[in-house]
């Protein structure tokens, strides 16, 4: 509650962010692209210097390396820190199993972070000049905070493999957003793939033995907070792709733009709702949780800088195939730590919904092969 309570105070920018995206010409600009992925497309047609067979080899091991690592680790931390007790000594010696409940907490660390992270990277790498009104990067920040809290909240209610699946499904909701803040068009495999994609994850929500918590009211509100996160989640991409086809601005400066008012976001909300020196003290008298803590944002922030460098060596097609790789490893791996049951149902709706990935991979390769994209 006081979680919604604290996020109430900056939810002014959501709504800024409507009226600017009725009264704004938004909706009559091309096809808005991520700058790195135009980047890359510029990179690959311009380099026409040879590059050996090995040394492509080992960048392309290192990029599979790095976020493999990176978030197959985050996500175990995740779900460490979320679903699993530490223990607490009490004064007469004994100890006691306490979780650690605020995941705002959590998003706070891994903001500043890593904005921390991309701050370095631009000073050392003297970044191009930057043009965006630093304001703008509030609304995408608020959209991924929320989006981040719903992430860990959902853990409370819905196993992580639901979880790593509902965001494996994430191009619904990034579609209809897309459709309603841009007016975008896809293709029709795309809406065919979606189809499938949502039969996949159905399969699999409603296979018995995925959910240790069968009661109905936990399942309709992990359901309800996926939602949110798939929802904010989709306006971050659309919002900073319009930023990126707008302003030019470099991924790093995206990056640290949106961390900072991440940070003050949810800094404010912390402080205003009394979990911050709460948060402190567990940390301080919970060492453990401490350094999960950090080690699981210093995974985000290095996984993030992956990303960049993956996309712009080999672009953002064999990006995707790495990532979606790592989410099935993520499935499998955290079935086999923390024993989550997965009937024969659920398995085939995993099958599917990552089928359908990969065909969708393979169908956007195909079209931009033959020009049609």
């Amino acid at each position: 509650m006081w979680n919604v309570v604290g996020y109430a105070t900056i939810v002014i920018p959501a709504a800024v962010v409507i009226r600017m995206i009725k009264n704004s010409n938004f909706n009559e600009k091309e096809d808005p692209q991520s700058e790195m992925e135009k980047g890359t497309t510029g990179h690959e047609r311009s380099d026409a210097t040879p590059v050996s067979l090995r040394r492509t080899a080992s960048k392309l091991l290192i990029c599979v390396a790095g976020l493999q690592m990176s978030y197959i680790m985050w996500g175990i931390l995740q779900e460490r820190v979320m679903t699993q007790s530490y223990q607490e000594i009490l004064p007469d010696g004994t100890t006691k199993e306490v979780k650690f409940k605020n995941s705002q907490f959590l998003v706070f660390v891994n903001r500043i972070l890593a904005m921390g992270v991309a701050g370095v990277y631009i000073i050392v790498t003297r970044q191009p000049q930057h043009r965006a009104p630093l304001y703008k990067y509030s609304y995408s920040s608020f959209s991924n905070i929320m989006s981040s809290w719903c992430q860990y909240e959902a853990l409370k209610f819905v196993s992580f493999p639901t979880q790593v699946l509902c965001k494996a499904s994430k191009i619904i909701p990034v579609m209809l957003m897309g459709k309603l803040v841009s007016k975008k068009s896809y293709p029709y495999y795309e809406y065919f793939i979606a189809v499938v994609l949502s039969v996949g994850v159905s399969l699999f929500l409603l296979s018995t033995g995925t959910q240790k918590k069968t009661a109905v009211e936990t399942t309709v509100s992990g359901a309800l907070i996926l939602l949110g996160y798939m929802l904010f989640d989709s306006f971050t991409s659309n919002w900073q792709s319009e930023l990126f086809h707008s302003y030019k601005m470099s991924s790093m400066q995206m990056m640290f733009g949106t961390n900072l008012f991440s940070s003050i976001f949810t800094f404010w909300s912390l402080l205003q709702n009394g979990k911050l020196f709460s948060s402190v003290i567990f940390a301080i008298d919970h060492p453990e949780f401490a350094y999960h803590s950090v080690i699981l944002s210093l995974c985000s922030a290095t996984g993030q800088l992956f990303i960049f460098y993956t996309i712009q060596s080999f672009g953002p097609v064999v990006f995707t195939i790495i990532m979606t790789t790592r989410l099935m490893l993520s499935i499998v791996i955290s079935c086999i730590l923390y024993q989550h049951p997965l009937s024969t149902q659920a398995v085939f709706g995993v099958i599917v919904v990552f089928t359908a990935l990969f065909l969708r991979v393979y169908a956007r390769y195909r079209t931009k092969g033959t020009g049609k994209g």
